[in-house]
């Protein structure tokens, strides 16, 4: 994985809309700065740092930067409890359920 992609998934999930502004610029600081095409490991890992909600957008930036990986649909974990709907856009997205 490239260090670009490692620091942002090692940010863990995007924070809510109750983040501090300073925050959020610096997650999408991190996020645009992400080269493009990702890899399809690169893919995987970042479908794990959803947040709760849209994060004023970030979490479509995101899903955008997801589908660029190429070939098929990585594998991707279950979601979990605090991943808000973001799992199901991304299996809407890829083509429905057992995507995941």
């Amino acid at each position: 994985m490239r260090p670009e992609a490692r620091a942002f998934v090692v940010d863990g999930p995007l924070p809510d809309r109750e983040a501090s502004g300073e925050e959020i610029d610096r997650r999408e600081r991190r996020l645009t700065a992400l080269p493009r095409p990702v890899t399809s490991e690169e893919a995987a890992a970042l479908a794990t740092c959803f947040g709760p909600d849209d994060c004023y957008g970030l979490a479509w930036t995101l899903v955008h930067l997801i589908e660029t990986a190429p070939g098929p649909v990585p594998r991707l974990n279950e979601p979990g409890p605090d991943d808000g709907d973001w799992a199901e856009v991304l299996r809407a997205r890829w083509g429905g359920a057992g995507t995941l």
